[in-house]
């Protein structure tokens, strides 16, 4: 006696996942996304990085060795928001990144005093 076949659907607000057996027994199974999720998902990863981006500089602004203001500006410059990319233009940002006696590594600094606020408000940004 052959077995029945049974269909299996899942429904969630993202999607469905739907299985079917064919006539030679196997079994298939299909993932539908709902219309407009993968666009919503698109949107926020796009807002979360914006957000990383303009809060790392907005940190590393207290952080970043200042004579004039220039380096800080040329950060603003420099960066894309939303890139995933922070470029300086001043020409001495690199060395001084490296090697300022007291402000040296600023983004590494930045990253061990507000990481952890920067990735729970993108999380925020992801989950919709």
């Amino acid at each position: 006696m052959p077995k029945p076949k049974r269909n299996i659907k899942l429904q969630t607000p993202r999607g469905q996942i739907s299985t079917y057996r064919t006539k030679d027994g196997k079994v298939i199974a299909r993932l539908d996304w709902e219309p407009g999720f993968k666009r919503k998902k698109e949107d926020g990863f796009n807002n979360a990085q914006e957000f990383v981006d303009s809060e790392c500089l907005r940190y590393m602004n207290k952080l970043t060795p200042r004579r004039t203001g220039m380096m800080i500006k040329s950060a603003t410059l420099g960066t894309v928001i939303g890139s995933g990319s922070i470029e300086y233009l001043a020409p001495y940002a690199r060395r001084q990144y490296y090697e300022h006696k007291t402000k040296r590594l600023w983004f590494e600094t930045m990253k061990k005093g507000h990481g952890d606020k920067i990735r729970k408000g993108a999380a925020k940004f992801i989950a919709g």
